[in-house]
């Protein structure tokens, strides 16, 4: 087959031509753009937040989780079998020493003692005739006018009947107790628990359960365990004499689960004479003075004791600081906000600060945010550093009751 040949007017010619003509000043054009680069602007130093470093005298802490407890729990239990008829506290209130807090029905403790007291009345009266007889035996056999028989049944029948005088009247001591007994108070002044018996119930000594518990609680007391490892600087504080040559005060403080410092310092009150083996610590006792009775048993708090104050010391956050392979970096920025990467030493960790112990002066700036952003020798845009804000609460629903915080542990 031939191919047919194409034709084009002139005017279709005239427009092919221009468009091969302005396509090939595009490609000289992109020709020459080629061999020259645009030059791009040079980036913004990083803003980074930054912290200036002050010098202030800082307590150093040690820190327990504590469990509180009554400095006295006095156990009520039944001492004598019978029907509770009247319970005669509120619970949850404080109760005085000797106040009535349940009775148990008297009559057949009231019918004990009167009956007891007959046996005294006849053991007495047999007494007086044992005791008369040997009065009279007496000058008779002084005179042989009775034999030394007589004289000897005489005084053995008195004898008898003393020591049975003094049986009936112990017998009558004993039914007086039991009845006082049906009136059960409390031993000591404290804070009166729920009753965990109801009227009508059928109490004995035997029962498995108490009827109640009274505690004291001004002052308070707080268990908590300490390792052997805190036991050690902990026992120099206190054991330190001070310029009276007496042991050293060592103040504590109570911190409650909603973060609160309780307004009474506390003492430190007992330490076990030995760790305990299963869990290696030992078991300390503090008292808190409770005035308001605020704190009740059972509760849990953190106990904070100060156990020196470093002076002058020099603090940062502790977000500041980077750790690398057991070395310590801090991003201090210069006047001329230049970053030095610089390896410093660190002390204490107080609260969510850390103590430089060295590499560090006083009113120099340090990055506290973006020390991933920096490296040594660059120039960045400083601004203050701003804390975050607290987790705000969610709202709860009505009638829901918010979740208390747990404790925090010892930092």
């Amino acid at each position: 087959m031939t191919s047919t040949p194409i034709f084009f007017s002139s005017a279709r010619r005239r427009t092919l031509g221009y468009a091969a003509a302005s396509l090939a000043s595009v490609a000289l054009l992109l020709t020459a753009g080629c061999g020259k680069k645009e030059e791009a602007a040079p980036p913004a130093p990083p803003t980074v937040e930054v912290v200036t470093v002050t010098q202030k005298d800082v307590p150093i802490y040690q820190e327990w989780i504590g469990s509180l407890d009554g400095d006295v729990n006095a156990v009520i239990r039944p001492q004598v079998t019978g029907y509770l008829v009247k319970q005669n506290y509120r619970e949850g209130d404080l109760v005085k020493k000797g106040q009535l807090l349940f009775q148990i029905d008297p009559r057949t403790f009231e019918a004990a003692v009167d009956q007891a007291k007959g046996l005294v009345a006849q053991q007495r009266a047999l007494y007086h005739t044992a005791k008369a007889n040997l009065a009279r035996v007496k000058p008779l056999a002084a005179k042989n006018a009775l034999s030394q028989k007589d004289l000897d049944d005489t005084t053995g029948a008195e004898l008898s009947a003393k020591a049975s005088l003094d049986a009936a009247e112990a017998s009558l001591e004993t039914a007086k107790l039991n009845l006082s007994f049906t009136r059960i108070t409390s031993l000591i002044e404290g804070i009166a628990g729920i009753a965990k018996a109801q009227i009508g119930d059928l109490l004995s000594p035997s029962m498995p359960t108490e009827l109640t518990t009274v505690s004291t609680v001004d002052p308070i007391k707080v268990y908590f365990n300490i390792s052997e490892r805190e036991y050690l600087p902990l026992a120099r504080a206190v054991l330190a004499e001070g310029s009276d040559h007496k042991p050293k005060h060592v103040p504590i403080e109570l911190i409650l689960v909603d973060g609160s410092v309780f307004p009474h310092e506390g003492q430190f009150s007992v330490l076990n004479r030995q760790v305990d083996s299963s869990t290696g610590t030992f078991k300390a006792t503090a008292l808190f003075p409770n005035p308001e009775r605020l704190l009740r048993p059972g509760q849990y708090g953190r106990i904070r004791a100060t156990m020196s104050v470093t002076e002058g010391a020099l603090l940062v956050p502790q977000r500041a600081v980077t750790e690398i392979q057991g070395k310590y970096l801090l991003a201090v920025v210069g006047a001329d906000n230049k970053v030095d990467i610089r390896p410093v030493s660190v002390g204490e960790r107080i609260a969510s600060d850390w103590i430089i112990a060295s590499g560090l002066q006083p009113g120099e700036k340090v990055i506290a945010e973006g020390t991933q952003k920096v490296k040594a020798g660059m120039t960045v845009n400083p601004k203050p550093f701003e804390p975050p804000a607290p987790a705000a609460a969610k709202p709860t629903k009505s009638g829901d009751k918010p979740a208390a915080p747990a404790p925090e542990s010892k930092g």
